[in-house]
């Protein structure tokens, strides 16, 4: 079985220790699932596991290399949240909350707090829309309804821009290195790392 770890921008980590990126599989492997069931067109199937990096196996786990070649599994990638011990897929929330006409798009992560992890969601609004407390009590509800409590962020905090890759991925780990005061690995992978700045420093999420 191939094996590699993948940055943000589909590049080879290989020769890199120690840094964090997503375990890809670059080639078949016996074991692995060649359909889901009720999924006729493989979309579902698609997207679980070739959307990030096309045409390469990619199911949602950090991992870096050492300095002998080995690897070591990190846990769960920044496209599932570990909220109260419960795993939850970002694109989970995105499905709800972007079905409201007020919001253009979503980017959702884990900000650890008070020796757990809680949600936090950054919204990019429609044109003309504000994010006034009528907003914020209709995605809470919309999550809370077609989802569960578990989804409803702590916080919901209004930015102009989010983050992309090149490839139009959001790029939510850059997102959650900023508000940790964490460095930004590969910024070049950035379509617009300029928007970054919309995430730095906010008192919203000092409380």
């Amino acid at each position: 079985m191939a094996v590699d770890v993948y940055d943000e921008d589909g590049s080879s980590l290989r020769g890199t220790p120690g840094v964090h990126g997503e375990l890809v599989c670059t080639a078949p492997f016996p074991s692995m699932p060649v359909s889901f069931w009720n999924d006729p067109q493989g979309e579902r199937y698609h997207d679980a596991y070739f959307s990030r990096f096309p045409g390469i196996w990619a199911h949602g786990d950090f991992a870096s290399w050492t300095v002998h070649d080995g690897l070591v599994i990190h846990g769960r990638s920044d496209a599932t949240l570990n909220a109260g011990g419960v795993r939850i897929g970002t694109a989970e929330i995105y499905r709800q909350v972007e079905r409201l006409p007020d919001v253009a798009e979503a980017l959702a992560v884990g900000q650890a707090w008070d020796d757990d992890t809680r949600i936090v969601l950054f919204v990019r609004l429609a044109e003309g829309s504000e994010l006034d407390d009528s907003l914020v009590t209709t995605i809470k509800r919309s999550l809370r309804e077609n989802c569960s409590p578990r989804h409803v962020p702590a916080k919901i905090i209004a930015v102009a821009d989010l983050p992309r890759t090149r490839s139009n991925k959001l790029a939510e780990l850059a997102v959650a290195d900023v508000i940790h005061g964490r460095d930004v690995r590969n910024k070049e992978a950035l379509a617009n790392p300029e928007s970054l700045e919309y995430f730095a420093g906010l008192p919203a999420l000092d409380s």
